[in-house]
């Protein structure tokens, strides 16, 4: 088994579903200690989503992406989560361009609520890195 997706591996248009996770005020409380944003009681900071969207990326069963570079985010918060709502996310790769040892990926993201709307969404660019050749003997 690999532990990285490589770019050669990546499949565009192949959707990509998460767990859900209930957010909870304990979630709230730890990110405004590293973060120290400030929220009303029973509201979600606006980013804490996204945290969680990436970190919920790693409970997926296909390895990583190789990232060798965060290159961009177009975010957009169409709604705010309260805490006891539960999220997921959805990706799908949208587009992919090679380069010389790596390429580009622009991975489309969607945060949907515990009804199936969408609470925020965007588009990630990164540099992921190539398979390496064998080395001739």
């Amino acid at each position: 088994m690999t532990s990285a997706t490589y770019f050669e591996d990546v499949v565009v248009d192949q959707l990509k579903t998460t767990p859900a996770i209930t957010v909870t005020a304990a979630h709230v409380e730890m990110y405004q200690g590293l973060t120290r944003e400030m929220a009303a009681p029973g509201d979600v900071p606006d980013v804490l989503p996204l945290c969680m969207a990436i970190g919920l990326g790693w409970r997926i069963k296909d390895p990583p992406m190789a990232v060798q570079a965060f290159i961009a985010l177009d975010w957009k918060i169409v709604r705010e989560l309260r805490v006891g709502d539960t999220m997921h996310t959805s990706s799908r790769i949208i587009s992919k361009r090679p380069m010389r040892d790596a390429g580009l990926i622009i991975d489309e993201r969607t945060i949907l609520d515990q009804h199936g709307e969408v609470v925020q969404q965007g588009r990630f660019t990164f540099l992921v890195a190539k398979r390496q050749k064998e080395a001739s003997a």
